[in-house]
């Protein structure tokens, strides 16, 4: 059963975690809810952690030494309990720690620490991911927030005045994704102009994929605010929506789905990351409204 951790910031601004998944359900500025609402009827999540791959993984399993074991798109992490670690009015961590269920689809030791503190008009999200089994670690971690596309609700417009804004340009092609959400090596354009991606729901038919992306941070904005998305340690993006969902999800990450044409082992997956026995890696997120 998963708990619900409401924090507030001196302004008003509030947000709440789900000890499910230690995933944010809710982000408030100015008694405006900014997270998506999670409707099923669309899609039931809010803004999920990936861990340990993002995206597909090849037959729905991966490989570790001479042993196959199976691993859901974007992994476990997002549909078990975390503990709380420390909790105050304004901060909280949350931890998740291998064990016997974890060992059956990933037989590694860890420790994914998410640390997450409300501030006025933002949200800090920080991750650490500890090693402290004997071998390397492969492992990959994402972000995954939607936000209601329109702010206010309500259906999406063509031309209602809603972009994404790079930090920098971006190169405007992206992987083509394939039966099981496997990348190809085809490629599909991206409608960017210039830096900035103006919004259209016609446009989307597949998850916009930046690998290695130049940007640090981007931009939702619409007619008069926006959501500031600052990332560290996350060199790919994503931005996606479904064809008829008034949301739209900012995504960061480590790690990608597979190529369909994989067929190696974990730890030779393209972009999983190998974390030495007894390191950290820390990664981080940051949300902020403008306007």
């Amino acid at each position: 059963m998963s708990t619900r951790i409401d924090l507030t910031a001196p302004d008003g601004t509030t947000a709440t975690l789900a000890t499910h998944g230690a995933e944010p359900v809710s982000w408030r500025v100015g008694g405006a809810e900014y997270l998506w609402s999670g409707d099923p009827a669309h899609w039931n999540r809010h803004a999920p952690w990936l861990f340990p791959v993002v995206g597909a993984s090849a037959g729905g399993q991966v490989t570790v030494g001479s042993e196959t074991y199976p691993m859901a798109q974007h992994g476990f992490a997002r549909d078990v309990p975390f503990s709380v670690v420390e909790r105050s009015a304004d901060a909280v961590i949350l931890r998740l720690a291998d064990g016997p269920e974890t060992r059956r689809h990933y037989p590694f030791a860890f420790r994914l620490d998410v640390a997450a503190r409300v501030r006025p008009a933002g949200l800090d999200l920080e991750v650490t991911v500890a090693n402290p089994g004997d071998a390397p670690l492969p492992y990959a971690l994402g972000f995954h927030p939607a936000f209601p596309w329109p702010f206010a609700g309500g259906a999406r417009a063509k031309d209602g005045g809603y972009a994404v804004e790079f930090e920098q340009a971006e190169r405007p092609f992206a992987p083509q994704v394939g039966p099981g959400g496997l990348l190809l090596r085809a490629e599909q354009p991206i409608p960017l102009v210039g830096s900035t991606l103006p919004l259209d729901p016609e446009i989307f038919t597949e998850a916009f994929v930046f690998r290695n992306a130049k940007s640090r941070r981007m931009r939702f904005t619409g007619p008069d605010k926006a959501i500031r998305m600052e990332m560290e340690e996350f060199p790919h993006l994503a931005v996606w929506t479904k064809p008829t969902a008034p949301f739209l999800s900012l995504e960061c990450w480590t790690g990608y789905a597979d190529w369909a044409d994989f067929s190696g082992p974990l730890q030779e997956r393209d972009s999983q990351r190998l974390l030495p026995p007894g390191g950290q890696a820390r990664h981080g997120v940051r949300l902020t409204l403008e306007g």
